[in-house]
């Protein structure tokens, strides 16, 4: 009897995953309607367009106005390299959002995440098996802070500013440009693993993707601390975190117009 189980339980298996490699992910599906649009956009010199830029006026996490935007930016503008760091859970994992200043309060955030389906949820575990594709948000600041620190629950926001010089930042703006230009033409599967947020940016950042401490996610920026890529103002690395919590702070910004410069007021770096 084990003779046979045991090749009809590899068939089987063999099966499985020629099926699972016959997956293909798409751009046209049900999408959330947060996730309806992909970002694209169009380089001329300095001057870069940016198509489908999410700018929602939100009431509750799933309850918004939408507003998809067609923005111009100055590459010779960009000032630097800001990070923000979401936890929802363990410590050792977070979300994170790269926001480029330009000066004059005008800050245009990218968010590589999974793009799901109306009325799918996220699952670190289904992130392994092609359930999610994978999108490029480009977004107004205030949309992609917000979400997480006004209207999410159990959401925790940290926000740094890095020590990226502006030719660096330059050169990562268009890293994330050419990014979200290739998944609006080809789309690609989200990976919790080897395609997701954090070593999307460290690929992006010419950075090694498979430091244990960019693989959990919510140790990385331990891991900048220590490479001097932050802004300190040297402060010890526990203090320097606590003071870099803006969900308070965002909460009693919310609509105002000068939400980014609210948040970073009196914060280490800004």
């Amino acid at each position: 009897m084990r003779r046979v189980l045991f090749p009809a339980a590899g068939l089987a298996a063999a099966a499985a995953l020629g099926w699972w490699l016959t997956l293909k992910p798409s751009n046209d599906r049900d999408w959330q309607p947060d996730a309806a649009r992909t970002a694209w956009a169009e380089v001329d010199g300095n001057a870069v367009t940016v198509h489908n830029v999410r700018n929602f006026d939100y009431r509750a996490e799933t309850d918004y106005d939408q507003r998809w935007e067609t923005r111009s930016y100055d590459l010779s503008r960009i000032r630097g390299v800001d990070l923000m760091f979401t936890y929802w859970g363990s410590p050792r994992i977070a979300h994170v959002v790269v926001s480029f200043p330009f000066g004059g309060g005008e800050y245009l955030a990218f968010s590589i995440e999974t793009r799901r389906e109306r009325g799918e949820e996220y699952s670190n575990f289904r992130g392994f098996f092609r359930q999610y594709e994978l999108m490029c948000v480009a977004a107004d600041e205030r949309d992609v802070a917000r979400l997480r620190t006004n209207y999410r629950k159990g959401e925790e926001t940290y926000l740094y500013r890095t020590t990226a010089t502006p030719e660096y930042a330059r050169g990562l703006f268009l890293g994330y440009i050419e990014r979200l230009n290739r998944l609006h033409q080809k789309p690609q599967w989200y990976s919790t693993l080897t395609n997701n947020c954090t070593n999307n940016i460290a690929a992006l950042a010419g950075e090694p993707q498979w430091d244990w401490r960019v693989v959990f996610s919510g140790l990385a920026d331990r891991m900048l601390y220590d490479q001097g890529k932050l802004e300190t103002g040297g402060l010890p690395f526990e203090e320097f975190k606590a003071q870099a919590h803006i969900n308070q702070a965002a909460r009693a910004a919310d609509k105002a117009a000068d939400f980014s410069a609210r948040i970073r007021a009196g914060r280490a770096g800004f």
